[in-house]
């Protein structure tokens, strides 16, 4: 009976790791935290979706202005920030697969070198708008209109779209190494194991949302006009 309680004890104290105390078990607890991430990036589908609606509008509206303004884009920037994006959401993936299998170490590295892969998509950003500041085509007083003739008003609107939506996505990029940093450190301190990563995984569902969202940001800023 006693050989039968000592084997078991290792089995409980494994199942538990981890465990916040209002939930009855780890499988309940990561229901819940998918539940909870899902939701949230429903709000953020909500939010993004409004941007795009006003983007659709004002596109229909001045389309000869919008095709102007998107070949003054870095179009090479664009597609460059969108492979390091998409290289990044494969490192994510790869780091959630390490803590699977419960193998700390790879797990670190792939998520240290995806927060490197989104701090080099935040560096070629910067490049982009320093590049517009130069060519005076910042939304502001400084912005050129007079180089677009009757369309420079409304070329500046899309320009604004542009870094608005762009901005607010760098932003969420920034919050997202923020998040993996901590998610990171855990993984370090060896938190993570097969049966209990949730954090590792919600964090990704974070990163992943993120490098969708640039994925239609690219074509419906850079590539306008460029098909034909």
């Amino acid at each position: 009976m006693s050989a039968n309680a000592s084997e078991a004890a290792p089995i409980a104290a494994h199942e538990t790791r981890g465990l916040a105390h209002h939930f009855e078990d780890l499988g309940q607890q990561h229901e819940a935290a998918r539940l909870g991430t899902w939701a949230f990036l429903a709000t953020e589908v909500m939010f993004f979706g409004g941007l795009f609606t006003g983007y659709a509008v004002y596109r229909f509206l001045y389309p000869e202005a919008f095709h102007l303004g998107s070949h003054h884009l870095n179009v090479w920037l664009g597609a460059t920030n969108t492979a390091v994006l998409i290289c990044s959401s494969l490192t994510m993936a790869l780091a959630i697969r390490e803590a699977q299998l419960g193998r700390r170490k790879p797990q670190v590295g792939f998520l240290v070198l995806t927060m490197l892969l989104g701090a080099t998509f935040l560096g070629i950003k910067g490049i982009e708008y320093h590049e517009k500041w130069v060519s005076h085509l910042m939304p502001g007083p400084s912005f050129d209109a007079a180089a677009f003739g009757e369309e420079g008003p409304h070329v500046r609107i899309f320009i604004s779209f542009y870094f608005v939506m762009t901005g607010l996505h760098a932003l969420h990029m920034i919050i997202g190494i923020g998040i993996l940093s901590w998610i990171a450190r855990r993984a370090a301190r060896g938190e993570f194991t097969p049966e209990h990563h949730s954090a590792l995984e919600m964090g990704g569902l974070y990163w992943h949302f993120v490098d969708v969202v640039w994925i239609f940001l690219f074509p419906l800023l850079y590539l306008i006009g460029r098909h034909g």
